[in-house]
This record gives structure tokens, C-alpha cells and sequence, in this order.
């Protein structure tokens, strides 16, 4: 088989190799789709904390099942993977909360990806796709890293939602919290993401460059400013601006990560009663939500589509500056 490994920071390279086998515990994919993320890209370019390489990268899978010990499954089935691997005795796992384990292995980051024609994955970490086909699939990790932050911050019908970051991952909240009835306000510098995030159910689009994005909110919420926020920028002054934009009693999600401190005013939070919290990967409860939505056609996988490449062309893909992969919402790699 090939698979494509990033060998150093810049420099991706491909390898031929035996196709592995699943052992005790394990299942045998053929990658048929493989989603490029935000991770992948920093990955490449050097900037992913506590990465090493050489590194085979990718996480957002959409395979057939070939072989292993997974219960109910055989060789065709389209699946796709939980990409979060755990021991799940820690106490994160013992509190019902497997996303955020101290033993985190995540695949394509801690251990080899899925940037191959095969590869081996526990065999808890299937899901099989009902009624859905690749371009669903391929898509269920990133939009349930929104589903993740949307149950975290529970939304309330009615409520105005602030979504700051139209990226891929922010696209989803919209998306997700526009299902769930939230009144969703996308900000964000780029005037094109911000037309995705109409599209994909936003109420307001608010452009972060205007020097009265407080003012434009307040006149938005009738002057209450919005209740429930969500960071999908992972940027450092977007995180620490939104402080000022919250509501009396609101609450406040960093879907997002970066690698700074986050500064407020404790007087200004405190008053406000706020609620700050952090949302990490996903439950197998969100990726089951969002396949149930995908299913349901509540989400159309193709309004996240914008770009698709052929497996042997990734390599010249991220250095081509012609064809920025942070252009469009989801980029996908497709296998013969």
C-alpha cells in the first residue's frame, strides 16, 4: 500500500508499505475518504504543539471495514472512526468524559493517520454509517467537534449564539446551533466565510474588522448582547475580545486552542455572573447526533465540501501557494 508520511515540518513524502493487520482488539480500514483539518495544516508547517515527527497525519476518516474483531461489522461496511484513543481508566473516562483524557492518543497526531490506502484502528472506535455515504462520513469528526461545543454550552431556543470563526469548525456551530434554534451572529475578518455562514444558517454576519463590532451587537440583541458564545478562531485577541461582548449571565465556549494565556477583567466577568469552559473533541453521543442529522438531511454534507483532491496530489496540494488550503470551508482527499 501507499501512504503519505510528513517527514519533517514542510516536506511530505511517500512511502510504500505492507498492509498492516489489525491484532487483538483491532479492525482493518480501506480509506476511501480522509478530511483535511486545521491540525493537519499546522502539522505540516511546523506550528502543532506536542507533535512529532515523522507522522502519517489525518483523523476525519470515511473507509470500508475489512477485517478485525469489531462486533456487528463486516467486510464493506462504510464506517467511519472516533479518533480519540484512550485506555478509558483515567478519571476523565471514570467521569463519562473519554474526549478529554490524560492518555490521549488522538490518530494522525499522537500515532500514525489515516493519509494511507489502509489502516489499523482500535475496534470500539467504528461507527458504521447508516444510509450515508463517503462525503457524510468524512465529515462527522468535524462537525461533531460543533455538536460537542453546542452540548456543552446548551443552547436555549430563542437565544443569540456568537459564533466567532467561520472556519470549518465554526461553520458546524452554525450550522448545528441553527438546528437546535439558537439566533446565530457569525463574526469573522473574512467576508467570504461569512456568506458561507449565511448559508449555513447565521441570522447576522458581523465583520471583525469593523471598528463597532460591541456597537453592532448590542443593536443586533436589543441591547442585551448575546448569551452564549463560542471561540472557533483558536486566536488569541479574538479570545480575549469576546469577554467584552457577553451578556449578563452568559456563556462563554472555547472550541478553538491556542497557545497564550487568556486575560479578562475578573470585576467585568464576575458581575456578569459569566460561565467559561473549554469543549475538547467529542462523545461518541455527538458523532451518533450528527450522523442522525446527516441522515436526516438537517446537514448537507455537500455545503461543506468546497475542494477535493486525489491522494497522490496532497503532497504538492500544501505547497502549491497557488491553491491555499485554508480557502473554501473542507477540503477532501479522495482514494482510487
Amino acid at each position: 500500500m501507499k501512504k503519505l508520511i510528513c517527514a519533517e515540518p514542510g516536506r511530505f513524502v511517500y512511502e510504500e508499505a505492507d498492509i498492516p493487520k489489525p491484532g487483538k482488539g483491532e479492525s482493518l480500514l480501506r480509506i476511501r475518504k480522509i478530511g483535511i483539518c486545521g491540525t493537519d495544516i499546522h502539522a505540516f508547517a511546523g506550528r502543532q504543539p506536542f507533535f512529532t515527527y515523522p507522522r502519517v497525519l489525518g483523523h476525519e476518516v470515511a473507509a470500508d471495514y475489512v477485517e478485525g474483531d469489531a462486533a456487528g461489522f463486516t467486510t464493506g461496511d462504510k464506517v467511519t472512526v472516533i479518533p480519540y484513543f484512550t485506555a478509558g481508566t483515567d478519571i476523565a473516562s471514570r467521569m463519562g468524559k473519554p474526549n478529554c483524557t490524560n492518555d490521549m492518543r488522538v490518530l494522525g497526531v499522537h500515532i500514525d493517520g489515516a493519509m494511507a490506502e489502509y489502516v489499523v484502528v482500535p475496534s470500539h472506535a467504528l461507527r458504521k454509517a447508516t444510509d450515508l455515504d463517503y462525503d457524510d462520513l468524512v465529515l462527522v469528526e468535524p462537525l461533531s467537534i460543533g455538536a460537542h461545543g453546542i452540548q456543552r454550552g446548551g443552547i436555549i431556543p430563542g437565544e443569540f449564539v456568537l459564533v466567532m470563526g467561520a472556519g470549518p469548525i465554526g461553520l458546524g456551530i452554525i450550522a448545528l446551533a441553527n438546528i437546535v434554534g439558537g439566533k446565530v451572529i457569525a463574526l469573522d475578518v473574512d467576508d467570504s466565510r461569512l456568506a458561507y455562514a449565511k448559508e449555513l444558517g447565521a441570522s447576522y454576519t458581523v465583520s471583525a474588522r469593523d471598528a463597532d463590532v460591541q456597537e453592532q451587537l448590542a443593536t443586533i440583541t436589543n441591547g442585551d448582547m448575546p448569551t452564549l458564545l463560542f471561540d472557533a478562531t483558536g486566536n488569541t485577541a479574538a479570545i480575549n475580545n469576546a469577554f467584552q461582548y457577553m451578556a449578563h449571565g452568559a456563556r462563554y465556549v472555547l472550541v478553538g486552542l491556542q497557545k497564550e494565556e487568556v486575560h479578562f477583567s475578573h470585576p467585568e466577568f464576575h458581575k456578569r455572573e459569566g460561565t467559561l469552559m473549554s469543549s475538547r473533541n467529542a462523545l461518541a453521543s455527538d458523532f451518533e447526533y450528527v450522523m442522525e442529522r446527516l441522515k436526516d438531511k438537517s446537514l448537507d454534507a455537500q455545503q461543506f465540501i468546497t475542494r477535493r483532491v486525489k491522494f497522490e496530489d496532497v503532497a504538492e496540494l500544501f505547497t502549491d501557494s497557488e491553491k491555499p488550503l485554508l480557502s473554501g470551508i473542507k477540503t477532501v482527499i479522495e482514494f482510487s
